[in-house]
This record gives structure tokens, sequence and C-alpha cells, in this order.
């Protein structure tokens, strides 16, 4: 197949970082790939400096910082996370992705364990899933009863309404993919010997109970109406789902644009 390559495209090409996309890629070699790789690199690191502007401006004024990260299994939360987080400061953040709760904690109050991993002044946590698991995971998959769904259902919006009004800023982000891409996703993991550790007996059933997740992921959205909206951003492409979780984190958090850094 003959490919007709642009000046501006051959200028591209001829970087280390489209030469090392090409020589590190399964994949046959496709140059049009290589070019979209090299600007979405070029993308991500100017936003990556904004990112640590605005981290800076957070550390300087002890502000208190909650990003959220919810989407199906496979929708690329963690990737997002580690493209935000992987140039700023790692001594005034943290990730948090909890595990299932302790027998201890399951006789708690249900947001107990989420509200001791809060952030300390000028702090960001992010939450690679959080609280919202009570909102689709465990009643899709029967973790938790009616009774509990309801509850949760009733408290969460007052929830984050106290922990807004205690002065924590809430970003809520949904990563949205396609039965399809997720399907695409799961083969591939489940082919990768370095990734096959991400694939648990709920990411097995996922596809299964597409339909169950639809119907509870737009109760959570209605829901989520009334108090704190969640930002959907499709995510069938990662690339482009990154940069745009990164850009609306710097919309949401003002900061210092001009700060130098």
């Amino acid at each position: 197949m003959n490919i007709e390559l642009t000046p501006e495209m051959l200028k591209k090409l001829n970087t280390k970082r489209a030469i090392s996309n090409i020589l590190l890629s399964n994949d046959p070699i496709n140059y049009n790939k290589a070019v979209r790789y090299y600007d979405y690199i070029g993308k991500l690191k100017k936003l990556q400096v904004e990112l640590i502007k605005q981290q800076a401006c957070i550390i300087d004024n002890n502000q208190r910082v909650i990003v959220i990260f919810e989407g199906r299994d496979a929708a690329g939360k963690g990737g997002a996370i580690r493209r935000i987080t992987e140039r700023i400061n790692p001594r005034h953040f943290r990730i948090v992705a909890l595990p299932k709760p302790t027998e201890d904690e399951k006789t708690q109050w249900y947001f107990q364990r989420y509200v001791n991993q809060f952030p300390k002044a000028g702090e960001m946590v992010f939450f690679d899933r959080s609280w919202y698991n009570r909102a689709i995971v465990e009643p899709v998959n029967g973790f938790c009863t009616p009774e509990d769904y309801n509850i949760f259902m009733n408290q969460v919006n007052e929830f984050e309404r106290m922990i807004t009004e205690s002065g924590i800023q809430l970003v809520k982000i949904y990563m949205s993919i396609s039965k399809h891409e997720q399907q695409k996703r799961f083969l591939e993991i489940k082919n990768n010997p370095l990734k096959q550790w991400k694939m648990t007996k709920v990411d097995e059933k996922a596809q299964n109970l597409w339909n169950s997740y639809t119907q509870y992921k737009s109760m959570m959205f209605d829901n989520a109406k009334k108090g704190f909206p969640f930002k959907v951003i499709k995510a069938n492409k990662k690339q482009d789902a990154r940069i745009e979780a990164i850009k609306h984190l710097l919309t949401s958090i003002p900061y210092d644009k001009n700060r130098k850094v």
C-alpha cells in the first residue's frame, strides 16, 4: 500500500519520538499512527507543564483536591491517572485504588474507608474507582443488597456536598467505552503476559452484564445531576481520552497560568 508522505509528516517521522513508536510497536509499520503519536506526545508534554503549575498553586494555597475516575472495566482510568501524575511532585499526591472491604470495614459506615484516604492541605488524591462502586459494580454483581444500594443513592449527594463545603475541591470523571472496544481490550490483556494480572473475575463477567451496567450507570448519572455531575469522556481512543481528562482537570481547578516552572 503506497502512502503519500507530506514534508510535514516526514519531518515528524524523522524524530526519536516517532521512530521509537514505530520500533516498539508489534503491529505492521503505520506511518499515520506514528505521526499521531508524535502529535499526542507534544500535546501531552505541554499539558503536563500546566499540571505542574496547577499543582504548585494547590501546594502554595494549601488546597485539598479529590479527583475520582469511574468507568467500565478496561476503560483506561489507570492510564489517564498515570499521564496526569507522571510529571507532578510525587510528595503531594496519592493514587488510591482500594481493594474489597475487610470484615471490619463491612461493619462501618460505607463512606468511612474513603474518608480515611482524603487529602491533607496541599495534596491531591486520585481515586481509581471510588465510593461509586456501590452505584454500579456492587449492585450489578450482587456485592450489596438493594437496601445498601438505596441508602447509598440517598446519601451520596449529601456526602459530596459536605466534602465540598469543607473546602475540598471535587472533580468527577467517567471514562466511557463501547462494548466492542471493551471486548477488544480484554482480549489484548489476556494475550499480554505483562497485563494478564489486570483481568479479574468481575472483568470476566463484564461483557455478559453489559446491559445491567448500562442501566445502573444511567441511574447514577441521573442521581448525580441533582448534586455534582460527572464529566463523561469518550474513551475508545485512549490518547484522545487522556488529553481530554487532563484538560478537564486544568479547567476545573483554577491556577496561575503565568507561573514560572
